[in-house]
């Protein structure tokens, strides 16, 4: 990518810091067909944060619907659409700009591609509900109408080992328990339990994955990059995974955006967001951030004092009372 449209707008003392991090965008194109990047919702958006010299690695989910600037004239629409109006640089560039960050790198990966992977590790183990499992059949018969596969759902509840398609029914479930933050929980689940089957697994069972699964994905990261990493995959750590915005509150804007998610507010946000991936105290954020974050308020009407929800609240509760209003 072109690293003079990524917004990478952070002082020296920043860049400094971040310096001791590799930060990789990940996005989940909703495309049915395969290896098409250039455009699409990212359904999925995700931070991959590795601290370079300890190895540990935290994964953030940002909110597809979250409301933000996304594209260089700051319109403020749902995050996902930075990637349908930029492609991989654009939506990049969102993050860079919303987020204070120096994202360089990026990995795309479709519904097949995420199919591949797991099942070129064997499969995953998945703790699944009754309402999961029930879900899960519905998203599956749709993958296979539209797809043309034949995945066959999961026998029921329980502690398994699901197959590619059945963990992608998994990462799209949204209504077996806290809506999209339930399933931004399950798509890192999935890629939690895809570390641990790879950390397991041995180098050239690593390197025939990488072969396979390279030509069906859409990445800024050479083929030698990603054998690289894979190579010392067991020396890294799944510190931890969250949701972002951390503190936030859903309102329902005009026009055709619908319901959005809306940081309360957005320098809060980014300020917490930088203290929990690089323990930073007391970040100060950048001039953008705050006249994004004021056009956020502005539009909204939403302040602080408004949060409904506070440092990715997806509990047992949650799940009750989203399945209790179905």
């Amino acid at each position: 990518m072109d690293e003079d449209k990524l917004n990478i707008n952070i002082d020296a003392k920043t860049q400094e810091l971040l310096d001791g991090y590799t930060n990789i965008a990940l996005f989940g194109i909703d495309n049915r067909s395969t290896g098409k990047y250039e455009s699409g919702n990212s359904d999925c958006i995700m931070i991959a944060s590795i601290n370079n010299d300890t190895k540990e690695v935290r994964l953030i989910s940002v909110y597809r619907d979250s409301f933000l600037a996304v594209d260089d004239d700051d319109n403020l629409r749902k995050l996902n659409a930075a990637y349908a109006k930029g492609g991989p640089t654009g939506a990049v560039a969102a993050l860079n700009k919303n987020l204070d960050l120096d994202i360089k790198e990026y990995v795309a990966v479709d519904f097949n591609a995420v199919m591949e992977v797991v099942d070129a590790l064997g499969g995953i183990e998945l703790d699944i509900s009754s309402k999961e499992a029930e879900t899960m059949k519905i998203y599956i018969n749709e993958m296979n109408e539209v797809m043309g596969t034949n995945g066959t759902a999961v026998s029921g509840p329980g502690l398994q080992t699901v197959n590619g398609i059945q963990a992608l029914a998994y990462c799209r479930d949204r209504y077996s328990g806290g809506d999209d933050y339930g399933r931004t929980e399950r798509q890192r689940t999935v890629i939690s339990k895809i570390v641990e089957k790879a950390k397991a697994a041995s180098l050239p069972t690593l390197n025939k994955v990488i072969d396979k699964l390279f030509p069906d994905i859409s990445t800024s990261l050479s083929s030698s990059e990603i054998l690289g990493l894979a190579a010392g995959i067991k020396d890294y750590e799944l510190a931890d995974t969250q949701g972002w915005p951390f503190q936030l509150t859903t309102e329902r804007m005009g026009g055709k955006l619908g319901d959005v998610v809306v940081p309360t507010d957005l320098e809060t946000n980014v300020n917490l967001l930088h203290q929990y991936l690089f323990d930073v105290e007391d970040y100060e954020t950048t001039q953008t951030v705050k006249n994004i974050s004021k056009s956020v308020i502005n539009e909204t009407g939403k302040t602080a004092s408004d949060t409904v929800r506070d440092t990715n609240p997806f509990t047992a509760e949650d799940t009750e009372a989203d399945t209790q209003t179905q």
